[in-house]
């Protein structure tokens, strides 16, 4: 830059320039220069040259000439562009008009809607007189901007007046202004200044023929000035492009128009219009050749983004004749050059189809649909595409698409097969009720088609398939709505429900219809027998009375007429085999043969072989079958058919390996045979109770989970064959084996209406015992009663459930005399004792339990039931010393880990030891860790016995819900309370919260979710009013209490309704209401008025009320002393003294208040409620440091406090407790280094298990204290640790007491 000053002073603007673009050269061989440096270099250049043109020589005019070409191109934007096409002219040399052009067409490339290159460009022309026809009929073709034209004519007619260029460029404004009359006398003018000039008589030509109707009706007079300007100029392109539009259109000489087409584009390579004119009518005449050396030239010559007329053409070319290869990358190279073609990029989805390129052609076809989302064939192309690859759903939503424009048949079509295929998809995973209403919507679709097109038989089989379908489901089920045009039923513009048998019926008529249209189709003769065959199977159902031997006979003739049609298909060779076996024909014979000829047909055929093994095995041909079925599984190993019949075999000759082969068939797919056959052996193996301890029993039935496997199975079986008494036996009995015992009642249930006999003549007494308060028949079990201990059991057990307690006494002494071992005599007076301590009688039930536990071979389930005798009944030296015999007997005995647990947790908390109540459930955890029920127990104890530990429960209530569906119901309210517990609210963690967790389980469970849920809203809108907001989930009381009290039954309904009513209370004292709160308590009262819980309610919500008013400043001594009596009614309530000596508290009554706190202390370890105790020593603790922070540090509330707070520490880790003999340090000497570690202790400790308001409370008073000290590293320290916890009140507060920093 220095020499290029040196340059400037001496004048030397040519070496001034040099240097410059030597500067310019060098910044442009650098990596990561943007445009906008070298724009800002070429600015410079431009400014330092632009003032001394009349001083540079012709060098050095061309470089300033080429610096300003550069800003140009470099420029962003279109203004900045403009501006310098305003001062290009007086930079531009003669010969850089080129340059000027190519700007000119770079520019209109880029910006097409503005004018200013164009006007550069015809100002150049008009200084410098170079105007030609030609150049200026090439800029009108540029722009069509009429005003600025106008402004050019002006200027060109006042500079040349009477020129010919200036007479053609007024008639061309004309033109643009479609004044047609007054541009032809614009170019007579100019003809008759120049009467050859053949562009003249072209434009005249090309003005008759764009003029109004009347001159379209009679193109002569534009043929006339054509053909003319043809003679005078032979080389101009453009005439021979209209004689072409005039052969073609008008004289209908496609050969003339051709050569026409074909001259234009020889001499104008670049006339696109003419090449492709050239290439369409080549190949209408059948010239291929031809047309192929035009596009071949035209396509070795284009550059990239070129062309696309060329490249489109050839690509469609090699489309047709099945080079999709070669048709695609034409294609593409057509969209190179505009990216916005939607009709090519639909070619482009058509080629990627034809080469089966689904995924490509889907994203062409989109593209296309983006671009022009009114074009119907690419939404239908990709809705057929997403048909094929299987995505049903996403392609019926696409057809709808297209039906919700019109009515187009191809879519309707598709429309029905997507929905037929989502049927049968359906059925296959055993859903029947939505497959019978997608069935539904299909038939309607196809009936729609049909009003269209019923000339089609492609839409009268689908229509048949559809209706032949619904043999699958249960005949009670296939209720399918239909047109009435459609079954013939009037009114015929309404929908019909049709059966079973009348589907099955419609779908025969729809096949005889396909096959009037087209009688040589062998797959419709197949459709309509199988047709035939599906009726008479499903009238031999409905009405075995009915003879079925007609339908038969059809449908043997019908698949013999497919066969003679179509020899060498397999499918019908197999079908007609199917037929043969059906009983009414059973032809083996013909049927062997049949899946011979099948197989013989195709080798790779599992279905024929299967069938041709369950022939063989029918016959009793072991061998053969099991050679039959050898072969389709190592054809296909996953067809669950062959599987099935090697079970069948394997259970003839009585296999081991029969069960894990029909649990194999289940897990494949379920299959009505496989299901029914692994469910039977499911159960004949659980009443085996002889092999519990078996390796058979251990891996068939514990480790592959088989009940909840089998049970699960055969629900969906029950729900199609609903006419299977032993599948609902079964079933029953799983259900019951699960306690899933309204779910055992159903199938129970069903059984008995399935069959015509009583349950109890089939079903053993310990399976139905449990229900015998379900039916009227329970007197027909004394005629079945015999001297077997089972049936005895079983009877006890029954009338146990329906509460005949004597008669149960008695069943079970009968049990116990016919008992031989003592083991069976053991379980009998467990039983015995647990109906004596149904009915009171304590030492009766204790006697029963501790014969029991003398007998040589004792059971855990008495020990279990003696420890829990002496829990309930606060005995801990019984229940210590039966727990230490139970866990003598070791866990393979009985096997009930979780009971054992909850027993000794039981114990330890009745012990007082609740530190270890969940050490030992976490113990379990550990030993077990597989056991849900462990899990679940841990987040139950949890925030009763360690709510500090919250978070935890919370994460093993979780584990129980994904580890077991039975389990994992409860354990999400589990986890939910566990989440109350530790404070997750939604302003904490929108996703992973109380209020969602317990959503999720009252949809899952029952009553105590709509509890739990009723406390997850209270502490949504408490967390809403600690963070200033308003509440969103108020007025839910109510609400929630009706739906516990009509939900709850059972021990704890009363306990819970109490609960509900105190939490509905407070939230309306909370939001406010106490109207409302002390009218719920009234309406309570008047209904049971002996309730002195809802009485001290009652007394309250009036006394707050009084204490928020004007009086509430001195409450009588009346008052109180009722508020006490009211508190002293409710003798199992630590929480009424909490509030009582709150309300002394806010009185000052100090010495009363303590005395309440002592109250509820002594109740609190009178009830052993943990979490009752520690809250009252927190609470005193708390009431005794409110005077030492005030500054009367009594010796006695000094000791109050640390003897509270020690003790709280005793029962286990508090960091409140912490905290409080922290603050109570710092009240009696601030600064001492004592205050300081205790403060610090919290602060700094993250294994203190204590909240952030705890630690943010301590960081408080720590600041202060380092503020009397002046310790500012300290100090910076503490705000470094507020900052990383993002305690901003902290950082406020420093701020306050050092503004300067």
């Amino acid at each position: 830059k220095k020499l290029v000053e040196v340059y400037q002073s001496e004048k030397n603007y040519l070496q001034v320039a040099r240097v410059w673009r030597r500067l310019i050269q060098v910044r442009e061989a650098e990596e990561g220069v943007e445009n906008s440096e070298l724009l800002e270099l070429w600015k410079e250049m431009t400014r330092l040259l632009q003032d001394t043109v009349e001083d540079q020589d012709n060098e050095t005019q061309q470089h300033v000439s080429r610096f300003h070409l550069s800003q140009i191109l470099l420029f962003e934007n279109f203004v900045e562009k403009k501006g310098f096409f305003c001062t290009w002219p007086q930079f531009s040399l003669p010969h850089e008009v080129a340059k000027l052009k190519e700007v000119c067409d770079a520019t209109l490339s880029r910006y097409p809607t503005h004018s200013y290159p164009l006007e550069a460009l015809s100002e150049h022309y008009i200084r410098t007189g170079q105007f030609r026809s030609n150049e200026v009929n090439g800029i009108k073709k540029k722009n069509t901007h009429t005003q600025n034209w106008q402004m050019l004519d002006a200027e060109l007619l006042s500079s040349h007046p009477g020129s010919v260029e200036g007479l053609t460029l007024k008639g061309l404004v004309h033109v643009a202004k479609e004044q047609h009359k007054q541009a032809e006398e614009s170019f007579l003018e100019a003809l008759s200044g120049s009467p050859d000039n053949g562009e003249l008589f072209f434009l005249m030509g090309r003005l008759f023929w764009n003029m109004g109707e009347e001159m379209r009706r009679d193109r002569s007079k534009a043929h006339t000035h054509l053909l003319k300007a043809a003679k005078l100029d032979p080389y101009l392109g453009s005439v021979f492009r209209f004689l072409g539009h005039y052969y073609r259109e008008v004289a209908k000489d496609q050969g003339r128009a051709r050569g026409c087409y074909k001259r234009a584009f020889e001499l104008d390579s670049s006339d696109a219009e003419s090449g492709a004119a050239t290439v369409d009518l080549s190949m209408e005449q059948g010239d291929m050749d031809s047309a192929l050396t035009v596009l071949q030239s035209v396509t070795e010559r284009a550059t990239p983004g070129s062309a696309k007329w060329a490249w489109m053409r050839r690509g469609l070319y090699h489309l047709k004749i099945g080079q999709h290869q070669q048709a695609i990358a034409d294609l593409q190279a057509a969209l190179r050059a505009d990216p916005q073609d939607w009709v090519c990029w639909e070619c482009l989805g058509e080629a990627y189809l034809n080469r089966r390129s689904f995924t490509a052609a889907l994203k062409a076809f989109d593209k296309a649909h983006t671009l022009q989302p009114t074009s119907i064939y690419s939404l239908y192309q990709t809705a057929a595409i997403k048909q094929i690859l299987g995505r049903f759903k996403e392609a019926a939503a696409e057809y709808r698409q297209i039906l919700e424009q019109e009515d187009y048949v191809p879519a309707l079509k598709g429309l029905g097969e997507c929905l037929l295929a989502l049927a049968r998809s359906a059925l296959d995973d055993y859903l029947d009720g939505r497959a019978v209403l997608i069935k539904s919507q299909s038939l309607f679709q196809h009936s729609r088609a049909l009003k269209q097109r019923p000339d089609l038989s492609c839409l009268w089989k689908l229509l048949g398939d559809a209706c032949t379908t619904s043999r699958t489901v249960s005949p009670n089920r296939a209720k399918v709505l239909v047109p009435g045009a459609l079954c013939g039923m009037d009114p015929l513009d309404q929908g019909h429900t049709l059966d079973q048998r009348q589907l099955l019926t419609l779908g025969e008529r729809c096949f005889g219809r396909a096959l009037k249209l087209m009688p040589e189709a062998p797959s419709l003769w197949c459709d309509l027998g199988l047709n035939y065959y599906h009726q008479s199977r499903l009238l031999s159902c409905l009405n075995p009375e009915e003879d079925q031997q007609p339908l038969l006979e059809k449908a043997i003739q019908c698949v013999k007429k497919a066969i003679m049609l179509d020899s060498a298909n397999h499918t019908y060779w197999n079908a007609l085999g199917v037929v043969s076996m059906a009983k009414g024909i059973e032809n083996f014979a013909l049927a062997q043969h049949c899946f011979i000829k099948s197989v013989k047909a195709e080798s790779n055929n599992v279905v024929a072989w299967t069938n041709l093994g369950a022939l063989y095995l029918k016959k009793g041909n072991i061998e053969l079958s099991h050679e039959a079925f050898k072969i389709a599984q190592s054809l296909e190993p996953l067809y669950v058919n062959c599987w099935i019949g090697q079970a069948l075999i394997a259970e003839s000759v009585g296999s081991y390996d029969t069960m894990d082969l029909f649990r194999h068939t289940t897990e494949l797919s379920t299959h009505t045979e496989g299901v029914k056959g692994y469910a039977y052996w499911v159960c004949s193996t659980l009443l085996d109770r002889s092999n519990r301890d078996s390796e058979i029993y251990l891996y068939n039935i514990v480790q592959m989970n088989a009940v909840s496997a089998a049970q699960v199975a055969l629900s969906k079986y029950t729900e199609r064959v609903q006419t299977d008494p032993d599948a609902f036996i079964m079933l029953g009995y799983l259900n019951t084996h699960l306690q899933l015992r309204k779910q055992a009642t159903e199938a129970y249930r069903r059984f008995a209406t399935s069959s015509y006999l009583y349950i109890w003549k089939f079903c053993p007494a310990r399976w139905t015992g449990s229900l015998l308060d379900k039916f009227e028949t329970v007197n027909l079990k004394l005629e079945l009663i015999k001297k077997e201990l089972h049936d005895l059991i079983g009877l006890a057990l029954a009338y146990f459930r329906i509460g005949r307690m004597p008669e149960s006494v008695q069943a079970y002494e009968k049990a116990l005399a016919v008992a031989s071992s003592e083991k069976e005599k053991a379980c009998i007076l467990t039983a015995l004792a647990l109906i004596q301590h149904r009915l009171g009688n304590i030492d009766h039930a204790k006697t029963l339990l501790f014969k029991c536990s003398m007998l040589k071979e004792p059971v855990s389930e008495s020990l279990q039931c003696l420890c829990s005798l002496g829990l309930v009944h606060g005995e801990v030296t019984l229940a210590s010393a039966t727990l230490t015999e139970l866990l003598k007997l070791g866990e393979h005995v009985g096997g009930a880990v979780e009971e054992r647990c909850l027993l000794t947790c039981t114990l330890l908390a009745l012990q007082g030891n609740y530190s270890g109540v969940h050490r030992e459930a976490a113990r379990a955890i550990h030993r077990n860790p597989g056991n849900p029920s462990l899990w679940a127990l841990l987040s139950r104890l949890v925030p009763q016995y360690c709510p500090n530990k919250a978070k935890g429960g919370a994460v093993a209530g979780s584990v129980a819900c994904h580890a077991s569906l039975t389990l994992g119901k409860r354990a999400l309210l589990y986890s939910g309370v566990n989440q109350l517990a530790s404070g997750r609210h939604s302003g904490e963690d929108r996703r992973h919260n109380a209020l969602k967790t317990i959503q999720r389980a009252v949809l899952l469970y029952d009553p105590a979710g709509w509890a739990g849920l009723m406390a997850a809203c209270h502490t949504e809108n408490t967390a809403c009013l600690l963070q200033g907001s308003a509440p969103r989930r108020e007025d839910l009381e109510r609400a929630h209490m009706t739906l516990v009290s009509e939900k709850e039954d059972g021990l704890l309904a009363q306990a819970l309704e109490g609960w509900v009513l105190q939490q509905a209370v407070t939230g309306l004292k909370q939001s406010g209401q106490y109207d409302q709160a002390e009218t719920l308590c009234s309406q309570v009262l008047s209904v049971s008025p002996e309730q002195p819980v809802v009485f001290l309610m009652l007394r309250q919500v009036q006394c707050e009320r009084l204490l928020l008013s004007d009086a509430g400043n001195c409450v009588p001594p009346a008052v109180l002393d009722q508020l006490s009596a009211a508190v002293m009614a409710n003798h199992t309530s630590v929480s009424a003294w909490h509030w009582l000596a709150e309300v002394y508290h806010s009185q000052g009554l100090l010495a009363q208040a303590s005395v309440a706190y002592r109250q509820s202390l002594q109740l609190a370890s009178q009830l052993g409620d943990h979490i009752g105790k520690m809250s009252s020593l927190l609470q005193l603790a708390l009431l005794a440091l409110m005077p030492c922070l005030a500054g009367v540090c009594v010796s006695e509330w000094k000791d109050l406090v640390l003897e509270a707070s020690n003790e709280v520490l005793k029962m286990g880790s508090s960091p409140v407790a912490l905290l409080f003999q922290a603050l109570l340090q710092f009240s009696i000497k601030m600064g001492a280094r004592e205050t300081r570690r205790l403060l610090e202790k919290i602060v700094y400790a993250s294994a203190s298990g204590g909240s952030e308001t705890i630690a943010s409370v301590a960081r408080w008073y720590l600041l202060r204290h380092l503020h009397a000290k002046d310790d500012l590293e300290l100090i910076d320290t503490l705000l470094v640790n507020a900052t990383a916890e993002g305690d901003s009140r902290l950082v406020d507060f420093h701020r306050r007491l050092y503004p300067s920093s």
